[in-house]
């Protein structure tokens, strides 16, 4: 591990909070795909697998910044807790009722409980805000290596997922997803010395981090790029479906996850020049660019190397944006202010799989690909319009805050409670 790395990890729990963040992140990339499999696998539907991953994720928009808003105030232990067993049982529900040949209805209506699924990401980059809020360049890096851990998760997440329900049984992948949250969540709230200290004053009678300047842009450059995510998930599955190699849709998706890995890698080395708000506009513009060639590949080596070339924009932009998060909204909101921009990758992945699952079973996966590609380039009109308003204020120019001795007393005017990406 290189020095800058190596810096990270030096304070205390560290090492232990960002593996339990990585076990409890799988879902992020496991239930989406593995609900298409799924349902795929047992009806042969992709407009209602996609469907049905879309409630999922319209649920989670709405339930997920509540549930962090609730970190925020109560902390982490007090909410993880609870919202991963409504996951867990609504994941379980799921599969009893595909298992049982239920009626259609009742898959959407356990898709509503999966929403409640906490966006581990945000909780894990609030313990590194923490401990490295007066440290703005090891932030950078720990916030890099996270967005790492999410495409590791990526990589990792779409082999298992696709694999399990292609091989062993068509609801594996899920139930494995939902094994990772449980005993992700039990690993990293059993860590109490690095839990970020709750705001419960800040929140009475205060307003939304959705109100924060500059988040409504965000957000909707956000839910331009999910619907890439989503999209890619979908259309990429129904691609290899078409030609022959169904289970191979994993190790495409892989590569795309691969490429941003290693972008991740080496921009947590690096010391960023320039605003965070023309970094951010830069990676929307090339992501954007990246996904013109999808559109003209005819086989999956064609595909995967496409994918490769776009996944490489990816973390860049991620961690871009946390930073611009960070400086933009109250540090006594930077849990929800995390989750709701995941909350717009969540509306977009559901608009991405529905329009992807519509297209494909009305004109091919070939043609689907023009979703992200649409979507992509409306992303980055969004970031061009909104440029201006992603500038932070004067006084939230640098991160600053406290981490003592990783006792937990974390000072209660200057700490933030808890955070995300994802994505």
């Amino acid at each position: 591990m290189t020095s800058p790395y190596r810096a990270i990890f030096a304070a205390p729990g560290s090492r232990a909070f960002s593996a339990a963040g990585l076990v409890g992140r799988m879902p992020l990339s496991m239930l989406g795909i593995g609900i298409v499999t799924m349902i795929s696998q047992v009806t042969g539907q992709y407009g209602l697998a996609g469907a049905l991953s879309a409630t999922a994720a319209l649920a989670g928009a709405a339930i997920g910044p509540q549930v962090s808003r609730m970190v925020d105030r109560y902390g982490q232990a007090r909410v993880l807790r609870p919202a991963a067993a409504v996951t867990v049982v609504s994941v379980l529900s799921l599969l009893a009722a595909v298992k049982g040949g239920a009626p259609h209805w009742t898959f959407f209506v356990c898709a509503v409980g999966v929403g409640a699924t906490p966006s581990m990401g945000a909780m894990v980059r609030a313990r590194w805000s923490a401990i490295h809020r007066e440290a703005p360049e090891l932030l950078h890096t720990a916030y890099s290596f996270e967005s790492v851990v999410d495409e590791i998760v990526f990589i990792l997440g779409p082999i298992l997922s696709i694999g399990l329900c292609t091989v062993l049984f068509a609801e594996a992948g899920p139930l494995l997803a939902a094994v990772f949250l449980g005993v992700g969540v039990l690993l990293l709230t059993a860590q109490r010395r690095t839990e970020p200290q709750p705001h419960p004053r800040a929140h009475r009678g205060g307003g939304s981090a959705l109100r924060a300047p500059g988040m409504p842009v965000l957000i909707g450059v956000f839910i331009g790029t999910g619907t890439v995510f989503g999209a890619v998930d979908v259309t990429t599955l129904a691609f290899a479906d078409e030609h022959g190699h169904k289970s191979a849709a994993s190790l495409v998706l892989a590569t795309y996850a691969l490429g941003s890995c290693l972008a991740g890698l080496a921009f947590g080395l690096i010391r960023p020049r320039g605003s965070a708000q023309g970094r951010f506009l830069l990676g929307i513009s090339l992501m954007a660019v990246s996904m013109i060639p999808p559109l003209l590949v005819g086989n999956l080596v064609f595909l995967a190397m496409a994918l490769f070339f776009s996944g490489l924009t990816i973390a860049p932009t991620m961690v871009t944006s946390m930073s611009l998060v960070e400086r933009l909204v109250p540090r006594a909101r930077l849990t929800e202010g995390m989750t709701w921009t995941s909350t717009g990758l969540a509306i977009g992945v559901a608009l991405g799989a529905a329009l992807a699952g519509r297209v494909t079973d009305a004109h091919g996966a070939s043609a689907a690909f023009a979703v992200p590609a649409g979507a992509a380039f409306l992303a980055a009109a969004v970031a061009g319009l909104g440029y201006r308003r992603l500038r932070p204020a004067p006084e939230r120019e640098e991160p600053r805050g406290g981490y003592d001795d990783g006792h937990g007393a974390i000072s209660a005017h200057d700490t933030v409670d808890g955070r995300e990406g994802v994505a």
